[in-house]
C-alpha cells in the first residue's frame, strides 16, 4: 500500500512539473528566425509608446492647441516669386546611413512589417495612404509627400535659404513633413497649399493642419490669407 501511494505522489509531481512547463512556454510565446528587415505594425509600434493612432507613424504632430497657438503666429503674406526655383535646389534623398536614404527610411517608419533588402530596398510590406485611406503591397506605388511641399516653401520664404538648409527641409524626418502615401493623391496634391487643395478623407484634417502649420513654424515660413482661414477650418475639424 506504501508502495501505491508514492508511485501516486511521484506521478501527480510529474504532472504538475509538466503543466508548469507548458504554462510558461505559452506566455513567452514562440520565436521567430525569419530573414531580412521586419518592423512591427504601426498599431503595435504606438501601444509601445509611438505615435497616436489617429497620427500614424508622422513624428512631431503638435496637438490641436498647440497648433492653433503657432497658426496665429505665422507670418501672413502673399505668394512670393518662383522665380529660380527648381527641385535641384532642394537636394533629395539623401543618404541615411546603411545603404538607406530619406525614402526608403520613410517606407520603412511608414509601413508594417516592411522588409528590405541589402540595399535598403523596400521589398514587402502593407501601407496605408492617410490622404485617401487606400492600402498598398507595393512600395512602387507610394509617394514621399513633402507636406509642406518644395516649390510652395520657396515662394513662402525658403528662397531666401541656403542651399544646406533646403536639403535639410526637403529630408526633415524629425518634423511632420514627410510622409509615404499614394502616388495618385500626391500628384493631385502638386505644389497646392491647404486652401487649394485637402486630403480626400476628412478624418486626416486634423492631423494634416496640425503637421502643415507645425512645419511653417519650424521654419518661419509665411502663410497667405486663404491658406491661414483653411488652415483654421480644418483644425476645426480636430476633437480637442
Amino acid at each position: 500500500m506504501g508502495h501505491q501511494k508514492a508511485a501516486c505522489r511521484a506521478g501527480l509531481a510529474a504532472a504538475l512539473l509538466l503543466l508548469a512547463v507548458a504554462g510558461c512556454s505559452a506566455e513567452g510565446g514562440a520565436t521567430s528566425s525569419g530573414t531580412g528587415d521586419a518592423k512591427p505594425s504601426p498599431a503595435r509600434s504606438a501601444a509601445s509608446g509611438g505615435a497616436s493612432a489617429s497620427d500614424g507613424t508622422l513624428p512631431g504632430v503638435p496637438a490641436a492647441g498647440q497648433a492653433r497657438a503657432q497658426l496665429a503666429g505665422l507670418k501672413v503674406a502673399a505668394h512670393g516669386s518662383m522665380s529660380g526655383y527648381s527641385r535641384d535646389r532642394f537636394p533629395h534623398w539623401v543618404s541615411q546611413g546603411e545603404n538607406c536614404n530619406t525614402r526608403e527610411t520613410v517606407l520603412h517608419r511608414d509601413g508594417a512589417d516592411v522588409r528590405r533588402d541589402g540595399q535598403c530596398r523596400a521589398v514587402s510590406g502593407t501601407w496605408t495612404s492617410a490622404y485617401d485611406d487606400l492600402t498598398f503591397k507595393d512600395a512602387a506605388d507610394l509617394d514621399i509627400d513633402h507636406v509642406v511641399p518644395l516649390a510652395n516653401a520657396w515662394r513662402s520664404g525658403a528662397n531666401r535659404w541656403t542651399q544646406e538648409k533646403r536639403k535639410e527641409f526637403a529630408n526633415d524626418l524629425t518634423h511632420p513633413q514627410l510622409i509615404a502615401v499614394s502616388a495618385g493623391s500626391n500628384r493631385s496634391k502638386g505644389d497646392q497649399g491647404p486652401d487649394e487643395w485637402q486630403p480626400p478623407s476628412k478624418t486626416y484634417w486634423c492631423t494634416y493642419a496640425r503637421a502643415w502649420t507645425s512645419v511653417k513654424a519650424t521654419y518661419e515660413l509665411s502663410v497667405t490669407v486663404a491658406e491661414k482661414g483653411m488652415l483654421g477650418r480644418m483644425l476645426d475639424t480636430c476633437s480637442s
